[in-house]
């Protein structure tokens, strides 16, 4: 009986093991431009889009892993009295769900069945 508990129990540290999470990782990006990597995540982190805004001006973004207690947070970096950016942390939990900064939840699977969408109906149509 000990050992089925051991084999059962050594079955399910490998699926623990399995389970981190994999995020589209981009140190800094401006605009539209976001030069994205993969990442695996550390225990106690989630994939997070951060997007934001510099000098009033530029928006920015980055991805990545992050902590679960700061994610959803909004984070103000300031240089003397004044605001040099504003980046609000959006999280998701499941792998390489933060392609999109700003919209939490999508994942690499819609935006496969978008683009063969996508290709279908050019195929259709032409």
């Amino acid at each position: 009986m000990n050992r089925i508990i051991l084999h059962l129990f050594a079955l399910g540290f490998c699926f623990a093991v399995v389970q981190a999470l994999t995020c589209y990782k981009c140190d800094l990006g401006f605009g539209d431009l976001c030069f994205t990597t993969t990442t695996t995540c550390n225990s106690g982190e989630q994939c997070f889009s951060g997007v934001g805004k510099a000098a009033k001006v530029l928006d920015i973004k980055t991805k990545g892993c992050l902590a679960v207690a700061n994610c959803n947070s909004t984070e103000q970096t300031t240089f003397g009295n004044n605001t040099v950016y504003s980046l609000t942390k959006t999280c998701c939990n499941t792998d390489l769900c933060n392609a999109a900064p700003g919209l939490p939840g999508t994942s690499a699977l819609n935006l496969a069945l978008t683009t063969i969408t996508a290709l279908f109906v050019a195929n259709v149509l032409v």
